[in-house]
């Protein structure tokens, strides 16, 4: 037990900690969608009520929610420390880099800096607006009403599909990664992790996307 404790307080250990954690988050990301996308059947919310409502009342359900805010934490730690031991393994960076003769843009340090950090704010605010009201708010609206709700406010809804946008990009970048951080990104492999990729950084980030541009300029 001391061993593996010791081994994911190294910075393999952290690496793969934080690419164990955002593999395990995509995998909400399809369970999430999947139940969002119900927002756009035609019948005034029922379906999507009735799931949610399931949702915030089954106890296995509840115990995953666990489970998953602790695999978001251990996966904003352990990149944050990643990204504080990459900067301080180089504190001056060199004069004549030229960052876009040798990067592509997904993969770039400031770039996925920065979306991390608008990610990281969008799920806070994300929890705010929708999870803590289900869970512990006094005024129990239906879940349909809250997002029609939040969605048909412009700066939310506009807020929203940029951190989505962010998510993709961040997306992009990371679930890639994590296949090569676990040392699975093999040339067999693949053409199958760049196909699942597309599903993550372009599918599911344009779906929930979708959402807050329907309530906006659609409904």
């Amino acid at each position: 037990m001391k061993s593996l404790v010791k081994f994911f307080q190294s910075s393999v250990g952290k690496k793969i900690a934080m690419s164990l954690s955002g593999l395990f988050l995509c995998t909400f990301l399809i369970v999430h969608v999947s139940i969002n996308l119900l927002l756009f059947v035609n019948d005034g919310g029922a379906m999507y009520n009735e799931y949610s409502a399931f949702m915030s009342s089954n106890v296995i359900i509840r115990t995953i929610e666990i489970v998953l805010f602790l695999g978001i934490v251990i996966h904003m730690i352990s990149g944050v420390w990643v990204w504080l031991k990459n900067r301080a393994s180089r504190p001056i960076g060199y004069d004549t880099y030229k960052l876009s003769d040798n990067a592509p843009l997904s993969s770039r340090t400031p770039m996925l800096t920065t979306s991390a950090a608008l990610v990281g704010f969008f799920l806070v605010s994300h929890l705010i607006t929708f999870w803590i009201p289900t869970r512990f708010g006094a005024e129990h609206k239906l879940p349909y009403v809250m997002v029609s709700e939040a969605f048909s406010d412009p700066t939310l809804g506009i807020f929203y599909i940029i951190a989505v946008a962010f998510l993709g990009f961040h997306l992009k970048h990371g679930f890639q990664a994590s296949f090569q951080t676990l040392g699975l990104k093999t040339k067999r492999y693949l053409w199958l992790i760049q196909s699942l990729a597309v599903i993550f950084w372009l599918l599911i980030p344009l779906a929930f996307a979708a959402m807050p541009a329907y309530f906006l300029w659609f409904r």
